[in-house]
């Protein structure tokens, strides 16, 4: 293991706070010589002193005395970031809606931080981006206000946008012609938008244990895009003030070290199929033992251990005997997918044969769709998309007959019962359960699959399971081609082969292939 700690540009801390005396949004140095800086210190005791008295769980709204310093609006903090000369600068907000609304904000409130040129230039970028989209997706997708925003050189960024968009935002960032862009923690992995200013616009957020602040992990990890090589010779970090964070509580967490790497590595049934096809059983055991998560748990058995209870659940389910494969096992070797065994036993189970290539993408989203992508909350700004509805019965058309709904449903209520067999099988043998499959959104995908609007599969999609992001929908589309490719190259009936290859050009068309590369033919 190697570990890198020098930065190749030095990071500043800084940190944000607006003073009500004299309605200035002031950037103190967070850290000083490696130490809490004094400034910021004198923050946090003239909010202490305008606190005492004041009941526990107080919050600094309503009526009486204010507090000395606020947080400060969006607008006064990109204001004194551009006098400072600390823009392009990536604002980190955990929410996506947040994001959305952050851009709305401050376009509403008049910020406009491009020239005529540079506005000319993003519009031809999103233009030439957007261009194999019809009008009417591109009015679903909110186009107008969103290439308002990249306009005025501020955009969001988050995966519940549709990936031209996301595009469209990275491109422009990297050409510098965006100043601010709003966006989640996932633009922190893996994303090369390196800025000259980090923001971060809340030093809280929600995780399993409820509200807590940042680690210094992931201060970490959100601070790294700070600095740009080659254009900067120092990066930023700014943290804003709130009546939650203390500047001592924000300094001590930039000062702390980063935590010791952990590995999330764990023996999947895909490897596991492998390992028994391409070794004996000791020697697969010291691959194993050679990884990083072995050498971390310092116990030589764990990912053994951990194998033979895989092995066990496969032999249970004549994947694999006396440590050689079957049929199956070598169908499964070829399958990567989380859920790679539920797909091996899908297809064992005729679950994908005998039906239309769209019912087959719908059984097999079930795989793939994670029902908390899906909210049954009010629309994120602008609503749920309008949704095309049979006048008939004032149902959303999706306009697939009882006859194919009825087959659709028998497959998908029989990949869970063939799901509760395996989780069964994992219980005994003390392996991690498979996730369980979701139907939720198969009839959508059907619909889409069927040649439904963008517009009316969303509409299909709210109806069935809540509102699914443009984004994520996207992204599912693109993960069920996938996986329905793989299942084009292990089936083992012909039908089935041709069904699942004609349902791949099914999904990917319209916004979810917007972007991608054209297929060679």
């Amino acid at each position: 293991v190697i570990v890198e700690r020098h930065r190749p540009i030095v990071l500043r801390h800084l940190f944000a706070a607006h003073r009500r005396e004299d309605d200035e949004t002031l950037l103190v140095p967070l850290l000083a010589n490696g130490k809490a800086g004094g400034e910021g210190q004198r923050i946090d005791q003239a909010v202490r002193r305008a606190s005492q008295g004041r009941p526990a769980g107080w919050q600094p709204r309503g009526r009486g005395p204010r507090l000395p310093y606020r947080s400060p609006l969006r607008t006064e903090l990109i204001a004194a970031l551009d006098d400072e000369d600390l823009l392009p600068a990536i604002v980190f907000i955990f929410s996506r809606a947040a994001c959305d609304d952050a851009v709305h904000q401050v376009v509403r409130d008049g910020v406009r931080l491009t020239d005529r040129d540079e506005r000319a230039t993003i519009r031809q970028i999103a233009e030439a981006r957007v261009e194999s989209l019809s009008d009417e997706d591109l009015g679903v997708l909110g186009y107008d206000d969103w290439l308002e925003g990249l306009s005025a050189g501020v955009a969001a960024h988050h995966a519940g946008l549709v990936p031209v968009f996301r595009e469209t935002v990275e491109e422009c960032f990297a050409a510098g012609l965006l100043r601010v862009v709003f966006a989640t923690e996932t633009l922190s992995l893996g994303i090369n938008m390196p800025a000259r200013t980090v923001v971060i616009e809340r030093f809280t957020k929600y995780g399993g244990a409820g509200l807590a602040s940042l680690t210094s992990g992931e201060y970490l990890q959100l601070t790294g895009r700070a600095g740009r090589r080659g254009l900067d010779e120092e990066g930023h970090a700014v943290v804003v003030w709130s009546h939650e964070t203390t500047f001592s509580e924000a300094a001590r967490v930039a000062m702390a070290p980063p935590p010791d790497l952990r590995s999330s590595f764990r023996p999947t049934y895909n490897l596991a199929v492998n390992l028994v096809s391409r070794f004996d059983q000791d020697t697969a055991n010291e691959v194993l033992h050679r990884s990083f998560a072995q050498w971390q748990a310092q116990r030589a058995d764990l990912l053994s251990l951990q194998l033979s209870h895989r092995v066990a659940v496969l032999e249970e389910l004549h994947y694999v005997e006396d440590w050689s494969l079957t049929a199956s096992g070598h169908r499964l070797a070829r399958i990567y997918h989380e859920s790679d065994l539920l797909m091996a036993e899908a297809l064992a189970n005729e679950l994908l044969d005998g039906t239309e290539p769209a019912i087959l993408a719908g059984v097999v989203s079930s795989v793939v769709f994670e029902p908390r992508r899906a909210r049954r909350l009010a629309g994120h700004r602008g609503g749920r998309p309008p949704v095309r509805r049979d006048r008939r019965r004032g149902a959303v058309a999706d306009r697939l007959g009882e006859k194919r709904l009825a087959d659709l449903r028998w497959r998908c209520d029989a990949l869970a019962l063939v799901a509760e067999h395996i989780r069964a099988a994992e219980e005994a043998h003390l392996v991690p359960r498979t996730r369980q499959p979701s139907s939720g959104l198969a009839t959508a995908v059907v619909s889409w699959a069927r040649g439904a609007s963008f517009e009316t599969a969303l509409g299909v999609a709210a109806r069935d399971v809540g509102d699914v992001a443009p984004g994520d929908f996207v992204r599912t589309m693109k993960s069920v081609a996938d996986l329905v490719q793989q299942v084009a190259h292990v089936a083992t009936i012909p039908a089935t082969q041709r069904g699942a290859r004609e349902a791949v050009g099914l999904l990917l068309r319209g916004v979810v292939s917007a972007g991608l590369p054209v297929p060679e033919r």
